[in-house]
């Protein structure tokens, strides 16, 4: 069997072709995909054919943020059913390594994780109208929420885990820096998780109004003067408790440190390359620094938050398209000024 896929061959060269459908194991479950957001590591594919020394080498299919409905299980399976709607866990740890037997499954040594060129061969991805998956990557979602708010469960799960390595927020002043899909859904779990601040910036309005609908209680530009600069933010050696940096833009991380409260926490979930940093701040105030990446656990913790509908995702979703103009989806999410979220449907 054979199925409808968008498969990227180089740099802007997106097709939309067929590709095989594996056979089903008695642990395995056939999903029909009904919907899947493009995320930034799909544009870097896209647009520039990879990113760092990630390299696109040979035909990839593209996506991980998915949703779909069972059509089939495996015989041994019991955690779905044909018929049930779910989001898809684009993570596949080996389950046998030091990390994924100490719970660290993100730091797995032998990691599959849908559409990624980061291994040769590459890991094909999500963005197909059907595919074979293990049943433990199947999170049920229910009835009331869309396919499409059910496709942001791999960015909100992205988010909740940086939330997680700050410690406890209840009651703090949280800063996010970007207010792009991440940030946003930052933002949102920043307050699900019990801060009482949230700070939201970004260089343009629109985000930061999506970053409002998200649950921010205030928001930057960080455009205009005075920005983060302001006398507010830097009295007394800094206002906020923590600060989730979603940019990877090494100055902005520069710009974070002064604002931060003596002991503060940074949280980096923005990606970059080398960036020069003010060690004599984090010295002098004892800031601590965390990286924050992917996720495990909390995928089922976002599955249940969308499906209960205790984290609205709805306002990230700008735009919706069919498979059949995959191309025209692409180029509309690389514009941040006029799209947050664009998904296909298949």
């Amino acid at each position: 069997m054979e199925t409808k896929a968008c498969v990227l061959h180089s740099e802007k060269d997106l097709r939309i072709e067929n590709v095989p459908v594996a056979e089903m194991g008695d642990d395995q479950v056939l999903v029909k995909i009904g919907a899947g957001g493009i995320c930034g590591s799909d544009l870097h594919y896209y647009l520039h054919g990879g990113f760092g020394v990630v390299r696109v080498k040979e035909p990839i299919v593209l996506g991980h943020e998915v949703a779909g409905t069972v059509e089939a299980v495996g015989a041994r399976v019991t955690k779905v059913k044909p018929g049930d709607r779910i989001a898809l866990n684009p993570s596949r740890p080996c389950g046998k390594c030091k990390f994924c037997q100490a719970g660290e499954q993100q730091h797995c040594l032998d990691m599959w994780f849908y559409g990624s060129a980061m291994r040769i061969p590459h890991s094909q991805g999500a963005f197909r109208e059907r595919i074979v998956v293990g049943e433990f990557q199947c999170e049920p979602v229910g009835d009331a929420v869309s396919l499409g708010e059910a496709a942001c469960c791999e960015p909100l799960s992205v988010a909740l885990h940086a939330v997680q390595q700050a410690g406890s927020l209840t009651g703090k002043r949280v800063l996010v820096t970007g207010s792009g899909p991440i940030g946003a859904l930052v933002v949102a779990a920043a307050r699900y998780a019990g801060a009482l601040e949230v700070v939201a910036t970004d260089l343009h309005d629109a985000a930061l109004k999506k970053a409002t609908e998200m649950g921010a209680t205030r928001t930057v530009n960080v455009s205009q003067a005075p920005g983060l600069a302001a006398e507010e933010f830097t009295a007394d050696k800094g206002y906020f408790d923590v600060a989730i940096e979603c940019t990877g833009v090494g100055a902005v991380i520069k710009d974070v440190l002064p604002v931060l409260r003596p002991r503060g926490t940074l949280i980096q979930v923005g990606v970059t390359g080398e960036v020069a940093i003010p060690i004599n701040a984090i010295v002098g105030k004892e800031i601590r620094i965390h990286g924050a990446f992917r996720f495990h656990q909390e995928y089922a913790l976002a599955a249940r938050l969308i499906k209960e509908g205790r984290i609205n995702v709805k306002p990230i979703i700008t735009a919706t398209l069919p498979i059949e103009r995959a191309v025209e989806a692409f180029d509309m999410a690389s514009d941040r000024k006029a799209h947050m979220k664009v998904q296909l449907t298949f």
